[in-house]
């Protein structure tokens, strides 16, 4: 008999969720940056072992709202969390739970959910303050398991499946054996080239980025994508172009890179920048940029 279930990955941000998902699924299906705000959508990894289907549900970090965008993205936390079968809260195991901490584990206990704790980033502390670490979240919830992780070296992920395992239910899976994640190609680029922006611009800049993908087709053996970089000020845009074009020529040869290894194409990658002012606080702009607050209802 087939299993199936969804397993909603939640933390604030930075914490290591996306780098979690990656190693969970053995692929790269979430963008990473040092950059905090780096999810901005709801993405599904599917891990098929055996008669098992797992579909974990990366979100974005959650934070205080400065805009719609910010808006759009925990209303998509907290819709991700009420269609789970189960949840893992991913924390840093150096710190204790904090005020985001708190409303997940309310979230948390108001669903009735079952949880595993991933105390992350073990590598960076000794063993007295884990355990103190652990001691004070188990003063704050009776979760199912508390695994720690050093999620960026893979360490204990295979404990996280494991103990997932337990959640899954008797049904036929949602998608084919073969599937990683429910991210149409064209959204797959998109997050590509957004990650290089947030590895090679300056703090802000990246925040005020949205990608739209105007072009993807092959041609004469070679996959021709076309994307518009949009960007919130004139500023900014001369800042991701840079002189003679050289910040936007290595945005696109890492984002090549990456696209060609994923795709398994050769890759003929063109991009274009443009000024958009304001668009994260415009939910007409929002919902152009597929940031639609009505498909999280």
């Amino acid at each position: 008999m087939t299993r199936t279930g969804y397993i909603s990955i939640i933390g604030r941000p930075n914490v290591g969720k996306s780098t979690l998902m990656n190693h969970l699924l053995g692929e790269k299906v979430s963008i990473v940056s040092p950059k905090p705000q780096t999810t901005r959508n709801r993405i599904a990894g599917i891990l098929t072992k055996g008669d098992d289907q797992f579909v974990f549900l990366d979100t974005p970090g959650v934070h205080k709202a400065k805009n719609r965008l910010g808006e759009y993205m925990m209303k998509s936390v907290n819709s991700t969390v009420r269609s789970a079968d189960a949840v893992i809260l991913i924390a840093d195991a150096g710190f204790p739970a904090g005020s985001i901490e708190n409303e997940l584990i309310r979230q948390i206990k108001k669903s009735c959910l079952p949880s595993i704790l991933v105390l992350n980033k073990i590598d960076m502390i000794n063993a007295e303050r884990l355990a103190k670490t652990i001691s004070q979240y188990a003063e704050l919830h009776d979760f199912d398991a508390v695994v720690p992780t050093s999620a960026i070296n893979g360490k204990n992920v295979d404990i996280v499946i494991e103990e997932s395992s337990k959640f899954l239910y008797e049904g036929d899976w949602m998608f084919d054996d073969d599937s990683i994640t429910d991210q149409p190609e064209r959204q797959i680029a998109s997050e590509v080239i957004r990650e290089k922006l947030l590895r090679v611009l300056s703090d802000e800049v990246p925040h005020g980025t949205a990608i739209m993908i105007e072009e993807f087709k092959m041609k004469n053996g070679t996959l021709n994508i076309r994307a518009e970089i949009f960007c919130e000020k004139q500023s900014h845009k001369g800042i991701i172009i840079g002189k003679k074009g050289e910040t936007l020529k290595k945005i696109g040869s890492y984002a090549r890179e990456d696209l060609e290894e994923f795709f398994g194409e050769k890759i003929f990658l063109d991009l274009w920048v443009k000024t958009k002012e304001n668009w994260r606080d415009s939910d007409f702009v929002l919902n152009s940029f597929g940031y639609n607050k009505g498909d999280l209802d």
